[in-house]
Order: C-alpha cells, then structure tokens, then sequence
C-alpha cells in the first residue's frame, strides 16, 4: 500500500497541489482525504493530531509527516526531476517549516478559496477516500 495525503479541501492552491501530485506520480502510490471530510477527521483524531491542522498531511508506513516533511516526502514519490527537492531535507526543519508556513498562511491570498471540497473526476476519484 502507498500512502495517504490529508489536504485542506477549500483552498485553491491545495488542490492545484493535489492535481500537480496524481499527474507526476509514479504508479498511483498516494490516497486522497480532505482534512474537513469524516476520513480526513477519523485519521486526524487516530493519529492523534488536532482536528483544526492547517498543514498537509502524510501518512505512510504508521507514520505522520506534517508540513514540510510531508511536501518533500511526497516529492519522492514524483516522477522527473521532482524526486531532487528531498534533498532540501537536510535544511534544518525550522527554516523550512518557516517557509512553508508563509505560504501557507498566504494560500488563500494567492488562489482563492472554495466553499466546498472539488469532486474528484471519474478517472481518479477511487483514490479519493470517502
């Protein structure tokens, strides 16, 4: 089994995020779960996190992986060049989580936000769970 994103499904970005993953994959390995949906929520409470995270979400192999841990642990899962920015793991995890939180924290600011969660397209919507 591969492993499960938890993403913010109101923001625009999120989902251009999530669009960008399933496209640069290799072999369908990440599922899919709003962080305000019933899945998203029972995930959040068994592994233990706030209900309210306002980061993107690994899960994989029983473990968490938050904010910028989480987006360079995906990279390597991206086919293509993508597969190099883990080596932005070496950079200490404060400076990088510093950065992610300013975009973050602007997402809304750069492409807007939803009053729901995207219906997923029949070709992908088995890797979203319900």
């Amino acid at each position: 089994m591969g492993a499960i994103i938890l993403f913010d499904g109101e923001c625009n970005f999120c989902n251009k995020s999530i669009q960008f993953i399933i496209k640069r994959e290799s072999h369908d390995y990440f599922k899919f779960a709003s962080l305000q949906g019933e899945v998203g929520q029972n995930l959040l409470k068994k592994n233990q996190l706030p209900l309210d995270v306002d980061s993107f979400v690994l899960i994989k192999d029983d473990r968490v992986f938050l904010k910028s841990d989480a987006a360079l642990r995906i990279c390597r899962h991206l086919k293509g060049l993508w597969k190099l920015l883990t080596i932005l793991l070496i950079i200490p995890r404060p400076i990088r989580n510093t950065v992610y939180s300013i975009v973050a924290n602007n997402r809304y600011k750069f492409m807007g936000k939803r009053d729901s969660c995207a219906i997923p397209s029949p070709e992908i919507r088995n890797r979203f769970l319900e």
